[in-house]
């Protein structure tokens, strides 16, 4: 130890020298030059361990605090005496920071203030007032005699626009986005070709009409131009119709639209800025910058893909440090971004991908706090980038350069509104033929006139080179107008006319799981008539990518039991949880006191015992191959079945005559019914045929058949029971009262014949054989017997039964 110590001796005076001197005591320099001036080799004991040390430092290399002397006393370097040697103002090293941090502070008290005033949030939307707020501020920073900052391409591409796009790429409601997938791609696709194509023709037409001025301006130029105004802006569709609340339709479309024209742009800003630059385009260039088109989209959508399943393996490992949970989602969303933008890929697509892959693993693995920040984070970051978009648009209009050009600016705007006018009117006739739910026209016109343009067209102009596009500044004046032009007039008059078209708005409706399982079902019913059908579409390639899932995604992607979890009731355990929030939230745990125990909870809220099975439990592997044999025969049943339609149905012969008999019988049992109602029948005259058949029954030798009978309404009663109601066959009689006649004297005289019903003949059946009885007049007339009437009060003396008449 006490060799060592003195060979350690002169690398603590070395250190300590500086700081000696720095104090004001008297240390000998020499000692920390002496090492390397009396041994030139390597120190005695250096090599014990197996290393050669460094040589020596100065005291200079050592502690860089000793530049200058401690006193101030150096020659020419002599600093002026402080009167507080600590405090000092040195803005240009927060400088930055602090100016991002006021701009950030700008823009949120903005939206307070916006939000704070309700008489000015329900006639101008928030987008507006945020563009005036940049231009106030921007003639402040110019009066004052400052140069105002400019809206920095790079600064828009790479911090402002991927919070707006994950947060809606990650609260994405993808039921409804894949039901109208290719409606959406039909409008960003074709609709934007269309735009671009249209306007950038017309704008050439114009710019070789409107004189010298615009003359120099060739076709490449302005097919360039009509690429990037012809653009839906994601951040401005948003922005308006979030606070329109339109409905999830259309809100899907033009924000669907407005999402995947992304591809579509980047790929037309890029091949013309390309083409700008040869002697000469060829067929070659423009098969390969139309091949170039599905590289950008799908690759950006392949990337997105890749780092969603990376972010959703990652969260499966994360159950002990649940604080960086939000990290991961952040960090790999933003990297998949950066990577697509490294090969000129779509990072809008990427942004999306991701966001969509990775939401439900992720959500299954994270804890509910994690899934809270990441919520709230998102829609913070989201919302505060939307602000500073608006700010700095208004403020880069007054610090931007400009050339006004009337003839340009106004045909841009004119030619705008035609493209998109007929683009949507054409396009919705050609999509109508395949829809189910049409798109009306009152659709038709939200949809065309929500087409509002934002910082992304501002941006990728302001990206233009000044070598080869030296019209640059009217091209961004013109933009300028048409932004303004879609947000200020559009945006602030869209809401009164979605209120006078009585357009549907979106309803605030909570999930239940009454919902969820009507939704699962009618998936599973659809599903199964596409497979009886043999039509697969898009209900069966969905309940395959389901199956997929299952069977192999989610083992690898989700930690624990999770992964086995069925969809219904991972559902239930997400709502009771929200719920739950909302009752804390609310205040309604507030009302038991703090006092009461986890026992007098359970004793108010008894939770009821689960029911014994009476069935004996069966093991997980005898449950599953109950399933395998199951699923194996009914595959087999479908199988087997032929797909058939309603024109190939063979009819069966035999139905007809069973709903006939069955008819029969139903109108058979019915009289009965109505004539055992009526058992005791009223007394009545001598048209009555129930009193008629009393009468004989007391006395049958009062009533003999006369010798005039043929035309008289005739009675046959069956003698095995001639009290039986249902043994009486009415064939020709018309009561008295029913035809709508007074009866005839002559009628009263003649009386009643009777006739005794003929047995029917031997395999017939009385029921169900049409008779005589079966005509429209006896059906009125059992309508009648039916219903006797009122009770007549019989007068006093008068004999129930007269004996002569």
């Amino acid at each position: 130890m006490g060799a060592a110590a003195l060979r350690a001796l002169p690398w603590a005076l070395l250190l300590l020298g500086p700081l000696l001197a720095g104090q004001g005591l008297q240390a000998n320099p020499m000692l920390a030059s002496e090492p390397s001036r009396g041994h030139p080799g390597p120190l005695p004991g250096a090599e014990i361990g197996g290393f050669t040390p460094a040589p020596p430092a100065s005291a200079q290399e050592i502690h860089p605090l000793n530049k200058h002397p401690a006193n101030g006393s150096g020659e020419g370097h002599a600093k002026p005496r402080k009167a507080f040697p600590v405090l000092d103002i040195d803005y240009d090293h927060v400088r930055k920071p602090f100016e991002i941090s006021l701009w950030i502070l700008l823009a949120c008290l903005m939206k307070l203030g916006f939000h704070v005033i309700p008489s000015v949030s329900s006639i101008v939307p928030e987008s507006c007032l945020l563009i005036v707020v940049g231009l106030l501020v921007g003639g402040l920073i110019k009066g004052v005699g400052e140069s105002p900052p400019i809206l920095n391409s790079d600064i828009f591409f790479l911090f402002l626009l991927p919070p707006i796009i994950l947060d809606a790429g990650y609260f994405l409601p993808l039921r409804q986005f894949t039901e109208n997938l290719g409606t959406i791609l039909i409008f960003a696709v074709v609709g934007t070709l269309w735009n671009a194509f249209f306007l950038g023709g017309l704008m050439y037409a114009v710019c070789q009409l409107g004189g010298p001025s615009l003359n120099h301006i060739g076709l490449l130029a302005n097919l360039l131009f009509g690429s990037i105004i012809s653009a839906v802006d994601p951040v401005a569709v948003l922005a308006v119709f979030e606070e329109i609340h339109i409905n999830e339709l259309l809100h899907i479309l033009v924000f669907g639209e407005s999402l995947l024209n992304d591809a579509v742009t980047v790929v037309l800003y890029h091949l013309f800025e390309e083409f700008a630059t040869f002697e000469q385009v060829t067929i070659i260039d423009i098969l390969l910058g139309f091949l170039s088109f599905f590289v950008v989209s799908l690759g950006g959508v392949f990337v997105g893909v890749i780092y969603g399943v990376i972010t959703a393996f990652t969260s499966r490992f994360t159950s002990h440090i649940r604080v960086i949970e939000p990290l991961f989602v952040f960090l790999y969303s933003y990297m998949a971004y950066l990577s697509a933008e490294i090969f000129h890929l779509s990072g809008i697509m990427a942004l999306i991908a991701s966001g969509v892959v990775m939401r439900p693993y992720v959500e299954a693995n994270i804890s509910h706090k994690s899934h809270t920040t990441i919520k709230y984070f998102l829609k913070m970051w989201s919302s505060v980038s939307e602000t500073l978009i608006f700010i700095f648009l208004g403020v880069s209009t007054v610090a931007g350069h400009h050339y006004w050009n009337w003839t340009f600016v106004i045909s841009t705007l004119l030619f705008c509104l035609i493209a998109r006018v007929l683009g949507v009117l054409v396009l919705t006739w050609f999509i109508n033929k395949f829809r189910i739910v049409k798109l009306t026209p009152k659709d038709q016109f939200i949809i065309a006139y929500g087409g509002l343009r934002g910082a992304i067209a501002f941006s990728l102009c302001y990206l233009l080179d000044y070598t080869h596009f030296d019209m640059r500044d009217m091209f961004l004046t013109a933009i300028i107008t048409v932004i303004f032009f879609t947000v200020f007039v559009q945006g602030m008059t869209i809401r009164p006319l979605v209120d006078l078209l009585a357009v549907k708005k979106k309803q605030e409706t909570k999930r239940s799981i009454n919902e969820e399982i009507h939704t699962q079902f009618l998936d599973h019913l659809l599903t199964g008539i596409e497979d009886i059908c043999g039509h697969y579409g898009h209900h069966h390639w969905k309940d395959k990518l389901n199956r997929f899932n299952k069977k192999y995604v989610k083992k690898c992607l989700i930690a624990g039991e999770r992964s086995k979890e069925p969809q219904l009731i991972a559902f239930y355990h997400k709502m009771e949880m929200k719920q739950a929030i909302e009752l804390v939230e609310s205040g309604g745990i507030g009302k038991i006191p703090s006092a009461v125990s986890t026992v007098s909870i359970q004793n108010i809220n008894p939770k009821t015992l689960p029911v014994e099975r009476i069935l004996p439990a069966l093991s997980k592997d005898k449950e599953e191959e109950i399933r395998k044999i199951l699923r194996n025969n009914l595959q087999k049943t479908r199988q087997r079945l032929r797909s058939y339609n309603r024109h190939t149905l063979v009819a069966d012969p035999y139905e007809e005559a069973w709903n006939q008999m069955l008819l029969r019988r139903q109108k058979a049992r019915q009289l009965e019914q109505k004539m055992n109602n009526y058992l005791t029948v009223p007394a009545h005259k001598l048209d009555s045929p129930t009193m008629s058949r009393a009468r004989i029954g007391s006395d049958p030798l009062a009533y003999e058949p006369k010798a005039d009978s043929e035309n008289l309404p005739i009675i046959t009663i069956d003698p095995a029971s001639p009290q039986s109601p249902e043994s009486v066959d009415l064939m020709n009689e018309e009561p008295k009262g029913c035809s709508g006649l007074p009866p005839s004297p002559e009628e009263d005289e003649e009386g009643l014949v009777m006739r005794v019903k003929e047995p029917s003949s031997p395999g017939t059946d009385d029921v169900f054989t049409p008779g005589t009885g079966d005509s429209p007049s006896n059906q009125r007339m059992l309508r009648c017997l039916s219903d006797p009437g009122p009770r007549p009060e019989p007068e006093e003396g008068e004999p129930f039964i007269p004996k002569g008449q």
